[in-house]
């Protein structure tokens, strides 16, 4: 019987006054006995066991009688509300302060006091009320700054450990301080602490940590706009903000990281509840987009994916900046998200509140939506609006894409109409360079070395074009080469041969190859700019396509030889609507050749591919005719020593050549 067992037991307790053991063991078997049974309590107290322990706490002068006492008047008041009144008084709580600033207490008995002031204030005004009257707030105030050191986390060892458990006691008997039922006064008087829990923020993430201050912080802040505004004006929300970040960068590979972003969630919620103008403080951290990643979580339940939405409400509820944040990531389709699969009544309640704080920007954006948008909701204009926004940098490349095309066309125009003009007057060049170096005779050791770097480049490069360049030089430094008795530019040779000036040729026709070169590489350059340009139209989406030929073919139109044309290039063409299949840029200009008409913005991806292969075949055919004639121009230099030795022999030629 639990009645007789309580009797015994108190007995007991009195008869073993000098044996702190035995009292230890039977104060053990009563918490046991009365732990959550509230019928048992109240008979203990009935029988006066209560008043006996609460006297055998003060009076004995055993440590581990003191513990024991201490923890049997907290396991009987937490089980029965009578006990809890009976006990609330101001004398028990100066004994318990006692217990606290006494030197030789050890941590476990100042722990156990801890334990006893907190099932005393626990929804109970009058014990919130004892503990700020009689200083006890204060003293555990203190506690909380010097209980435990910021550099001793060591949790596995035993006296840290002991150390933690205390502060951590500490930090629940405060909580129960100032909330359930609410209490201002006490909010006012822990607030003074929140700089210290800025920095055990700072210095820790761990959960051991985190958890208590921010229960702490949630329940200190709550419903109080003074203390809000100091938490923030310590520096207390851009604290908060950094660890979350922290946690949602682990929230993907750790489960518990997930779970304690949530409980920093929703502290930060508490601190900007009652004024959502200091949301503010957390675009600069981009919190809205952080709790949008948080909440495509799969492991949250539903209490904790409301808590976040509730957040992300009180942020975007009067913040502007909030609130295009959230447009910015997608926000508002993932709210419609939660309406449409949801059963939840709380969740669907959530979820409105952020759609009713954006329906303000969603109207002022929807104006702004143009005339020829496509037929969508009202999230999805608001997506494209803020995607077009993102991607004007992208647009603005392209733009200089084809400015840089046209130039290249252009100056390739420009060199290929030199290059004739350079044929038909190579005679009277080839005469002024021998002029020239007649007056300024070269260093032909210089010009050797010269000459052959040039040629081994041009060698290299002819091998990386994607056309094959007809064979123009034959370099061969250890023999002989006779140029070509047809070719036209011989007679200019000759002639600077008789001038004793060997150079002329090989640096002209060295410039000719160098200058082909040039249009060659510049060719290579208008063949990358416009493969990269179609596939850079071809794999930006429909949405960016259309934003950017808006623009361009603005300018197409005007060319337009009439209006009725225009209406057909509004048309969609099947390379609009076949985005989503996969194609290369060949069988996607295939597919856009194929189709009865194109639309403005494909059609000008066409049209540049057609310029593009015309000027290939225009310059291969100037290619194959320039170096048709010149395929075995000598550009061996002739060496200083050898110079007289082979006049002659080349003049007999000539001159049997003219005889003929």
């Amino acid at each position: 019987d639990m009645k007789t067992d309580l009797n015994l037991l108190l007995e007991c307790l009195k008869y073993q006054m000098d044996c702190p053991v035995s009292q230890k063991e039977a104060l053990i078997t009563i918490y046991s006995i009365c732990q959550q049974n509230s019928e048992a309590s109240e008979y203990f107290r009935e029988i006066g066991g209560l008043m006996f322990i609460n006297d055998l706490a003060k009076s004995s002068v055993h440590c581990i009688v003191k513990e024991a006492a201490l923890f049997t008047l907290g396991i009987i008041i937490e089980s029965n509300v009578y006990c809890q009144e009976t006990l609330c008084t101001s004398a028990l709580f100066e004994d318990l302060i006692l217990f606290l600033i006494n030197k030789d207490s050890g941590v476990n008995l100042k722990r156990m006091s801890v334990y006893v002031i907190l099932v005393l204030v626990s929804n109970n005004s009058n014990g919130q009320t004892y503990v700020r009257d009689t200083g006890c707030i204060s003293l555990l105030l203190q506690l909380f700054r010097t209980a435990l050191s910021t550099s001793e986390m060591n949790l596995s060892d035993e006296n840290t450990n002991q150390c933690y458990q205390l502060w951590s006691s500490v930090c629940s008997t405060l909580c129960a301080c100032v909330n359930n039922p609410q209490n201002e006064d006490n909010q006012n008087i822990c607030c003074s602490v929140f700089p210290y829990a800025k920095e055990w923020l700072e210095s820790c993430t761990e959960p051991e940590i985190v958890r208590p201050i921010c229960s702490f912080v949630g329940l200190t802040v709550a419903n109080n706009s003074y203390v809000q505004k100091y938490f923030v004006s310590v520096g207390g929300l851009d604290m908060l903000a950094k660890v979350l970040i922290k946690l949602t960068r682990h929230s993907c590979m750790s489960h518990s990281s997930t779970k304690l972003a949530v409980v920093v969630t929703k502290t930060l919620d508490a601190c900007i509840a009652n004024d959502s103008a200091m949301g503010v403080v957390l675009t600069k951290y981009h919190t809205v987009s952080e709790l949008l990643k948080l909440l495509s979580n799969d492991t949250l339940d539903t209490g904790e994916k409301i808590s976040i939405i509730l957040t992300i409400g009180h942020c975007t509820e009067v913040c502007a900046e909030n609130q295009c944040e959230l447009l910015q990531n997608n926000g508002l389709p993932l709210m419609i998200q939660i309406l449409t699969e949801s059963q939840d009544e709380e969740l669907h309640k959530a979820a409105t509140f952020v759609l009713q704080n954006c329906k303000q920007m969603t109207e002022q954006l929807s104006l702004k939506i143009t005339d020829n948008s496509l037929n969508m909701n009202n999230a999805e204009e608001l997506e494209v609006q803020v995607r077009k926004r993102s991607l004007q940098d992208y647009w603005k490349k392209a733009k200089e894409i084809l400015h840089r095309i046209n130039l290249i066309e252009k100056e390739h125009d420009e060199e290929r109409v030199q290059g004739r003009v350079f044929v038909d007057g190579s005679s009277d060049t080839n005469i002024e360079a021998s002029k020239y170096h007649e007056v300024n005779p070269p260093n032909p050791k210089t010009y050797i070395e010269r000459t052959q770097k040039e040629v081994q480049c041009l060698q290299l490069t002819s091998k990386s074009d994607d056309h094959v360049l007809a064979p123009s030089v034959n370099w061969s430094p250890l023999k002989n080469e006779i140029a070509n008795p047809m070719d036209p530019l011989n007679a200019s040779t000759r002639q600077n041969e008789r001038s004793n000036i060997p150079w002329s040729v090989n640096e002209l026709q060295t410039e000719r190859v160098l200058r082909t070169h040039s249009i060659n590489e510049k060719t290579a350059c208008l063949k990358n700019q416009l493969h990269f340009l179609s596939v850079f139209f071809f794999f930006l989406p429909k949405l960016d396509q259309h934003s950017f030929y808006s623009e361009i073919t603005k300018e197409e139109k005007s060319t337009s030889a009439t209006s009725a044309s225009h209406k057909i290039g509004d048309l969609r063409c099947l390379g609009c609507t076949a985005g989503g299949l996969s194609f290369n840029s060949k069988t996607f200009t295939k597919m856009l050749q194929s189709c009865p008409y194109q639309c403005d913005r494909h059609k000008v991806i066409l049209e540049a591919e057609e310029r593009y292969k015309k000027e290939l075949r225009k310059l291969a055919v100037c290619n194959n005719s320039t170096y048709a004639t010149h395929e075995k121009i000598l550009l061996t230099p002739v060496k200083k020593g050898r110079l007289h030795t082979e006049i002659t022999p080349f003049r007999s030629e000539k001159d049997s050549f003219q005889s003929k």
